[in-house]
């Protein structure tokens, strides 16, 4: 996809100064990062329902969380604990409320800072750990 959109900017900038196009080639690079690739590659989907805790939102937490949120990182993740995050302070999951819960918040960019920094996680994900908050937040 990348390599079509780059053939068509290309194309509509042979107008341009070099710099102007330079420029457009760059934004379209920072577009299409490889921030989606790294979402596609062994990364955790979520199901429309049912999801678990152990299953899906640990290791997706696993995956993605844990290299930031170790040791002195508030909160601690390592190893992902579902006691940790119930915990934590300010309270980061109201269960049944995923909307209202600051853990979607931060991860749908609506609370900052928005997390994780730059913006790994997929719609899916950020709508699966919101169903599992709607579906009660359990530890399942």
């Amino acid at each position: 996809m990348l390599g079509q959109f780059l053939v068509v900017l290309s194309m509509a900038t042979f107008r341009l100064s070099p710099s102007y196009t330079a420029f457009a080639i760059a934004l379209a690079l920072s577009t299409f990062s490889c921030k989606d690739e790294l979402t596609t590659q062994g990364s955790i989907v979520f199901p429309a329902s049912g999801v678990s805790y152990g299953r899906h939102v640990e290791s997706l937490f696993t995956q993605q969380c844990t290299s930031c949120h170790s040791g002195s990182s508030a909160p601690n993740l390592t190893p992902p604990s579902y006691s940790s995050l119930m915990n934590y302070q300010p309270q980061l999951v109201i269960s049944g409320q995923g909307d209202n819960s600051l853990l979607v918040q931060l991860l749908d960019g609506r609370a900052v800072p928005a997390m994780p920094p730059g913006a790994l996680l997929t719609d899916n994900q950020i709508n699966g750990i919101k169903t599992w908050i709607n579906e009660g937040a359990l530890n399942n």
